[in-house]
Protein backbone atom coordinates (compact mmCIF):
# COMPACT_ATOMS: atom_id res chain seq x y z
CA UNK A 1 0.00 0.00 0.00
CA UNK A 2 2.64 2.39 0.87
CA UNK A 3 4.42 1.86 -2.61
CA UNK A 4 1.28 2.35 -4.59
CA UNK A 5 0.82 5.66 -2.49
CA UNK A 6 4.38 6.61 -3.70
CA UNK A 7 3.96 5.22 -7.07
CA UNK A 8 0.54 7.43 -7.02
CA UNK A 9 2.26 10.60 -5.57
CA UNK A 10 5.11 10.24 -8.68
CA UNK A 11 2.67 9.91 -11.23
CA UNK A 12 0.04 12.67 -9.62
CA UNK A 13 3.91 14.78 -9.73
CA UNK A 14 4.18 13.60 -13.82
CA UNK A 15 1.03 14.70 -14.45
CA UNK A 16 0.96 18.19 -13.29
CA UNK A 17 4.41 19.04 -14.62
CA UNK A 18 2.69 17.99 -18.00
CA UNK A 19 -0.73 19.74 -17.46
CA UNK A 20 -0.28 23.01 -15.56
CA UNK A 21 0.50 24.81 -19.28
CA UNK A 22 -2.80 23.95 -20.19
CA UNK A 23 -4.30 24.78 -16.94
CA UNK A 24 -3.09 28.18 -17.27
CA UNK A 25 -4.21 28.59 -20.47
CA UNK A 26 -7.86 27.34 -19.40
CA UNK A 27 -8.24 30.04 -16.42
CA UNK A 28 -6.98 33.05 -18.28
CA UNK A 29 -9.88 32.08 -20.29
CA UNK A 30 -12.09 31.75 -18.30
CA UNK A 31 -11.84 35.01 -16.47
CA UNK A 32 -11.02 36.91 -19.45
CA UNK A 33 -13.84 40.29 -20.27
CA UNK A 34 -15.76 39.86 -23.12
CA UNK A 35 -15.64 43.44 -23.00
CA UNK A 36 -11.83 43.82 -23.94
CA UNK A 37 -11.08 40.14 -24.51
CA UNK A 38 -7.40 39.70 -24.36
CA UNK A 39 -7.02 36.19 -26.25
CA UNK A 40 -9.09 34.94 -29.07
CA UNK A 41 -8.75 31.44 -28.46
CA UNK A 42 -6.49 28.51 -27.01
CA UNK A 43 -3.53 28.68 -29.44
CA UNK A 44 -3.66 32.38 -29.18
CA UNK A 45 -3.48 32.49 -25.72
CA UNK A 46 -0.54 29.69 -25.60
CA UNK A 47 1.43 32.29 -28.19
CA UNK A 48 1.09 35.01 -25.98
CA UNK A 49 2.01 33.96 -22.68
CA UNK A 50 5.02 32.93 -24.26
CA UNK A 51 5.53 35.77 -25.81
CA UNK A 52 4.84 38.30 -22.92
CA UNK A 53 6.29 36.28 -20.24
CA UNK A 54 8.27 33.17 -21.70
CA UNK A 55 7.35 29.64 -21.52
CA UNK A 56 7.92 30.00 -17.49
CA UNK A 57 4.29 32.14 -17.53
CA UNK A 58 2.76 29.23 -18.81
CA UNK A 59 4.17 27.83 -14.92
CA UNK A 60 2.77 30.39 -12.59
CA UNK A 61 1.23 28.95 -9.80
CA UNK A 62 2.87 25.21 -10.44
CA UNK A 63 3.96 25.28 -6.32
CA UNK A 64 0.46 25.72 -5.54
CA UNK A 65 -0.84 21.99 -7.09
CA UNK A 66 3.18 20.64 -6.14
CA UNK A 67 2.86 21.44 -2.91
CA UNK A 68 -1.07 19.99 -2.16
CA UNK A 69 -0.20 17.00 -4.21
CA UNK A 70 1.13 14.53 -1.22
CA UNK A 71 -2.04 15.36 0.75
CA UNK A 72 -4.61 14.87 -2.04
CA UNK A 73 -3.35 11.86 -3.13
CA UNK A 74 -3.50 10.50 0.61
CA UNK A 75 -6.70 11.62 0.80
CA UNK A 76 -7.91 10.17 -2.23
CA UNK A 77 -6.16 6.93 -1.45
CA UNK A 78 -7.43 6.31 1.87
CA UNK A 79 -10.65 7.99 1.52
CA UNK A 80 -11.54 5.79 -1.61
CA UNK A 81 -10.17 2.46 -0.72
CA UNK A 82 -11.97 2.37 2.53
CA UNK A 83 -15.17 3.49 1.09
CA UNK A 84 -15.18 0.56 -1.39
CA UNK A 85 -14.27 -1.90 1.32
CA UNK A 86 -17.08 -0.53 3.68
CA UNK A 87 -19.67 -0.88 0.80
CA UNK A 88 -18.66 -4.51 0.41
CA UNK A 89 -18.22 -4.91 -3.38
CA UNK A 90 -16.35 -3.75 -6.36
CA UNK A 91 -19.25 -2.91 -8.88
CA UNK A 92 -19.54 0.15 -11.06
CA UNK A 93 -22.10 1.91 -8.77
CA UNK A 94 -19.55 1.63 -5.73
CA UNK A 95 -16.96 2.55 -7.74
CA UNK A 96 -19.07 5.77 -8.27
CA UNK A 97 -19.92 6.51 -4.94
CA UNK A 98 -16.26 5.72 -3.53
CA UNK A 99 -14.78 8.11 -5.74
CA UNK A 100 -17.48 11.13 -5.20
CA UNK A 101 -16.60 10.62 -1.30
CA UNK A 102 -12.84 10.76 -2.50
CA UNK A 103 -13.83 14.19 -4.26
CA UNK A 104 -15.61 15.36 -1.74
CA UNK A 105 -13.20 15.11 0.98
CA UNK A 106 -10.42 16.22 -0.85
CA UNK A 107 -12.00 19.95 -1.63
CA UNK A 108 -10.44 20.74 1.91
CA UNK A 109 -7.01 20.89 0.75
CA UNK A 110 -7.98 21.63 -3.44
CA UNK A 111 -10.23 24.93 -2.81
CA UNK A 112 -7.45 26.82 -0.96
CA UNK A 113 -4.32 24.84 -3.35
CA UNK A 114 -6.89 26.36 -6.52
CA UNK A 115 -7.34 29.74 -5.21
CA UNK A 116 -3.39 30.25 -4.88
CA UNK A 117 -3.14 28.81 -8.53
CA UNK A 118 -5.65 30.97 -9.98
CA UNK A 119 -4.24 33.82 -8.26
CA UNK A 120 -0.58 33.38 -9.20
CA UNK A 121 -1.50 32.36 -12.92
CA UNK A 122 -3.62 35.35 -13.23
CA UNK A 123 -1.21 38.06 -11.59
CA UNK A 124 1.16 40.30 -13.89
CA UNK A 125 4.95 39.74 -14.59
CA UNK A 126 7.86 41.51 -13.33
CA UNK A 127 8.04 43.61 -9.97
CA UNK A 128 4.71 44.69 -9.87
CA UNK A 129 3.32 41.24 -8.94
CA UNK A 130 1.52 40.94 -5.80
CA UNK A 131 2.58 37.19 -4.40
CA UNK A 132 5.91 35.21 -4.02
CA UNK A 133 4.86 32.01 -4.40
CA UNK A 134 1.70 29.85 -3.62
CA UNK A 135 2.46 29.91 0.32
CA UNK A 136 2.90 33.83 -0.38
CA UNK A 137 -0.34 34.21 -1.59
CA UNK A 138 -2.59 32.09 0.71
CA UNK A 139 -1.11 34.36 3.85
CA UNK A 140 -1.46 37.59 2.17
CA UNK A 141 -5.43 35.94 1.76
CA UNK A 142 -5.59 34.94 5.39
CA UNK A 143 -4.23 38.70 6.32
CA UNK A 144 -7.01 40.40 4.09
CA UNK A 145 -9.86 37.75 4.35
CA UNK A 146 -9.77 35.74 7.04
CA UNK A 147 -10.52 31.77 7.19
CA UNK A 148 -13.35 32.82 4.61
CA UNK A 149 -10.95 33.86 1.94
CA UNK A 150 -8.79 31.25 2.01
CA UNK A 151 -11.74 29.13 1.38
CA UNK A 152 -13.06 31.07 -1.16
CA UNK A 153 -15.16 28.83 -3.38
CA UNK A 154 -15.23 26.04 -1.62
CA UNK A 155 -18.84 25.18 -2.04
CA UNK A 156 -18.53 25.61 -6.05
CA UNK A 157 -15.45 23.13 -5.77
CA UNK A 158 -17.53 20.98 -3.68
CA UNK A 159 -19.92 20.48 -6.62
CA UNK A 160 -17.59 20.21 -9.23
CA UNK A 161 -15.33 17.58 -7.61
CA UNK A 162 -17.99 15.14 -6.05
CA UNK A 163 -19.27 14.10 -9.46
CA UNK A 164 -16.45 14.40 -11.25
CA UNK A 165 -14.49 11.61 -9.06
CA UNK A 166 -17.31 9.46 -9.02
CA UNK A 167 -17.93 9.85 -13.19
CA UNK A 168 -14.01 9.97 -12.90
CA UNK A 169 -14.05 6.21 -11.42
CA UNK A 170 -17.30 4.69 -12.90
CA UNK A 171 -15.97 5.40 -16.27
CA UNK A 172 -12.14 3.78 -15.67
CA UNK A 173 -13.85 1.14 -13.92
CA UNK A 174 -16.26 0.32 -17.13
CA UNK A 175 -13.36 0.87 -19.55
CA UNK A 176 -10.99 -1.10 -17.76
CA UNK A 177 -13.48 -4.45 -17.83
CA UNK A 178 -14.61 -3.46 -21.88
CA UNK A 179 -11.09 -3.65 -22.68
CA UNK A 180 -10.02 -6.55 -20.55
CA UNK A 181 -7.32 -5.46 -19.08
CA UNK A 182 -6.16 -8.43 -17.38
CA UNK A 183 -2.57 -8.74 -15.42
CA UNK A 184 -0.32 -9.98 -18.10
CA UNK A 185 -1.42 -8.90 -21.21
CA UNK A 186 0.97 -7.38 -23.54
CA UNK A 187 -1.10 -4.27 -24.34
CA UNK A 188 -2.30 -3.74 -20.94
CA UNK A 189 -0.22 -0.32 -20.58
CA UNK A 190 -2.04 1.09 -23.84
CA UNK A 191 -5.08 0.25 -22.14
CA UNK A 192 -4.47 1.47 -19.23
CA UNK A 193 -3.21 4.84 -21.03
CA UNK A 194 -6.72 5.24 -23.20
CA UNK A 195 -8.81 4.19 -20.24
CA UNK A 196 -7.47 6.82 -17.75
CA UNK A 197 -7.19 9.57 -20.73
CA UNK A 198 -10.55 8.77 -21.60
CA UNK A 199 -11.87 9.28 -17.96
CA UNK A 200 -10.21 12.16 -17.22
CA UNK A 201 -12.26 13.57 -20.33
CA UNK A 202 -15.10 12.30 -19.31
CA UNK A 203 -14.90 13.26 -15.31
CA UNK A 204 -14.34 17.18 -17.07
CA UNK A 205 -17.16 17.45 -19.02
CA UNK A 206 -19.31 16.11 -16.62
CA UNK A 207 -18.58 19.44 -14.49
CA UNK A 208 -17.08 21.49 -16.56
CA UNK A 209 -19.66 24.76 -16.02
CA UNK A 210 -19.38 24.46 -12.26
CA UNK A 211 -15.25 24.84 -13.26
CA UNK A 212 -15.84 28.08 -14.55
CA UNK A 213 -18.29 29.54 -11.80
CA UNK A 214 -15.38 28.14 -9.24
CA UNK A 215 -12.83 30.24 -11.67
CA UNK A 216 -14.57 33.02 -11.72
CA UNK A 217 -15.61 32.94 -8.18
CA UNK A 218 -11.97 32.65 -7.34
CA UNK A 219 -10.60 35.48 -9.40
CA UNK A 220 -13.39 38.32 -8.12
CA UNK A 221 -12.43 41.13 -6.77
CA UNK A 222 -8.36 40.61 -8.33
CA UNK A 223 -8.56 43.66 -10.63
CA UNK A 224 -11.61 45.68 -9.56
CA UNK A 225 -14.23 45.14 -7.10
CA UNK A 226 -15.77 42.05 -6.77
CA UNK A 227 -18.49 41.34 -8.94
CA UNK A 228 -20.12 38.57 -7.82
CA UNK A 229 -22.58 37.36 -4.78
CA UNK A 230 -22.24 33.80 -4.65
CA UNK A 231 -22.43 31.09 -7.27
CA UNK A 232 -26.37 31.32 -8.13
CA UNK A 233 -25.48 35.15 -9.09
CA UNK A 234 -22.19 34.11 -10.73
CA UNK A 235 -23.79 32.07 -13.05
CA UNK A 236 -26.70 34.48 -13.55
CA UNK A 237 -24.21 37.56 -14.62
CA UNK A 238 -22.14 35.46 -16.33
CA UNK A 239 -25.31 33.98 -18.86
CA UNK A 240 -26.55 37.57 -18.95
CA UNK A 241 -23.54 39.12 -19.99
CA UNK A 242 -22.13 36.41 -22.57
CA UNK A 243 -24.55 34.12 -23.19
CA UNK A 244 -24.67 29.67 -22.79
CA UNK A 245 -20.76 29.70 -24.10
CA UNK A 246 -19.48 30.91 -21.50
CA UNK A 247 -20.02 27.99 -19.98
CA UNK A 248 -17.38 26.21 -22.05
CA UNK A 249 -14.75 28.82 -22.25
CA UNK A 250 -11.27 26.86 -21.81
CA UNK A 251 -13.04 23.50 -22.83
CA UNK A 252 -10.71 22.85 -25.46
CA UNK A 253 -7.65 23.43 -23.47
CA UNK A 254 -8.55 21.44 -20.84
CA UNK A 255 -9.71 18.68 -22.83
CA UNK A 256 -6.21 19.09 -24.53
CA UNK A 257 -4.69 18.87 -21.12
CA UNK A 258 -7.03 15.60 -19.60
CA UNK A 259 -6.05 13.02 -21.86
CA UNK A 260 -1.92 13.24 -21.56
CA UNK A 261 -2.09 14.43 -17.78
CA UNK A 262 -3.33 11.04 -17.50
CA UNK A 263 -1.62 9.33 -20.06
CA UNK A 264 1.46 10.70 -17.87
CA UNK A 265 0.23 9.43 -14.56
CA UNK A 266 -0.91 5.93 -15.75
CA UNK A 267 2.95 5.63 -17.14
CA UNK A 268 4.39 6.82 -14.39
CA UNK A 269 3.16 4.82 -11.83
CA UNK A 270 3.65 2.03 -14.28
CA UNK A 271 7.21 2.36 -14.23
CA UNK A 272 7.77 3.08 -10.59
CA UNK A 273 5.91 -0.27 -9.71
CA UNK A 274 7.58 -2.18 -12.02
CA UNK A 275 11.10 -0.58 -11.14
CA UNK A 276 10.43 -1.19 -7.52
CA UNK A 277 8.80 -4.75 -7.49
CA UNK A 278 11.49 -6.18 -9.97
CA UNK A 279 13.50 -7.10 -7.39
CA UNK A 280 10.86 -8.57 -5.50
CA UNK A 281 10.49 -11.54 -7.62
CA UNK A 282 6.52 -11.29 -7.40
CA UNK A 283 4.25 -13.51 -8.86
CA UNK A 284 3.00 -12.13 -12.36
CA UNK A 285 -0.62 -11.29 -11.17
CA UNK A 286 0.85 -9.44 -8.30
CA UNK A 287 2.84 -6.72 -10.83
CA UNK A 288 0.42 -4.42 -11.86
CA UNK A 289 -0.17 -1.33 -10.42
CA UNK A 290 -3.08 -1.54 -8.11
CA UNK A 291 -4.32 1.35 -5.56
CA UNK A 292 -7.53 -0.51 -3.83
CA UNK A 293 -7.48 -3.67 -1.48
CA UNK A 294 -11.51 -3.69 -2.25
CA UNK A 295 -11.97 -7.00 -4.39
CA UNK A 296 -11.44 -7.04 -7.70
CA UNK A 297 -13.90 -7.13 -10.73
CA UNK A 298 -12.91 -9.33 -13.70
CA UNK A 299 -10.56 -6.69 -14.88
CA UNK A 300 -7.67 -5.09 -13.32
CA UNK A 301 -9.10 -2.92 -10.61
CA UNK A 302 -8.20 1.21 -11.16
CA UNK A 303 -5.56 3.27 -9.38
CA UNK A 304 -7.02 5.43 -6.72
CA UNK A 305 -4.53 8.48 -7.11
CA UNK A 306 -6.09 10.02 -9.63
Amino acid sequence: MALDFLAGCAGGVAGVLVGHPFDTVKVRLQVQSMEKPQYRGTWHCFQSIIKQESVLGLYKGLGSPLMGLTFINALVFGVQGNTLRALGRDSPLNQFLAGSAAGAIQCVICCPMELAKTRLQLQDAGPARTYRGSLDCLVQIYRCEGLRGVNRGMVSTLLRETPSFGVYFLTYDVLTRALGCEPGDRLLVPKLLLAGGTSGIMSWLSTYPMDVVKSRLQADGLRGPPRYGGILDCMRQSYQAEGWRVFTRGLASTLLRAFPVNAATFATVTVVLTYARSEEDLPEDEAVPTASSAPAGPALPQPSSL
